[in-house]
């Protein structure tokens, strides 16, 4: 294999790490939505996590190795699809984590629950379900998807 093709084959490790640790977040996240229970909350928030080992690896390799990519094959770093996926990474990126912490305090919040009885809460149903969280990490997702169909088509290019 030349050296184009181990960067290709890293950066696509790098977005599938992406992608699925997107899709595993949003899997656990939708499962949070029919909870009432805290400690179920906690639990599923908790593996949460795990994911978003798989989003920050899958984020750096993506990045790394995409932009060493756009070198390689002579692409230029002000191509117009270079450069929207990477406000769109960098917007993504903000999203998701802004999202990330607004569900860090609900899942604060469900453990405190959990400790002191566990019994169902509107309060805490609330959070889970509150629109703001749920915009701002889903529509992070929306703009991987977007991301990557940027990478594919290479608009322009």
């Amino acid at each position: 294999m030349d050296l184009y093709q181990w960067l290709l084959a890293l950066h696509v490790t790098g977005a599938f790490l992406l992608l699925g640790g997107g899709a595993i977040a949003a899997s656990l996240n939708l499962a949070a939505l029919g909870r009432d229970r805290p400690s179920d909350i906690v639990l599923l928030f908790g593996l949460i996590r795990f994911a978003v080992v798989s989003i920050v690896v899958g984020s750096l390799l993506a990045l790394v190795f995409g932009l060493w990519l756009v070198h390689e094959a002579g692409y230029g770093y002000g191509d117009g699809w270079v450069v929207a996926a990477l406000v769109l990474f960098v917007l993504g990126n903000a999203l998701g984590g802004i999202g990330g912490r607004r569900d860090d305090r609900t899942a604060a919040y469900a453990r405190e629950l959990a400790a002191a009885g566990d019994a169902p809460s509107t309060e805490l149903r609330a959070r889970v379900r509150d629109p703001v969280s749920l915009a701002l990490s889903y529509g992070s997702g929306l703009i991987l998807v977007a991301i990557l169909a940027l990478m594919i088509w290479k608009p322009g290019a």
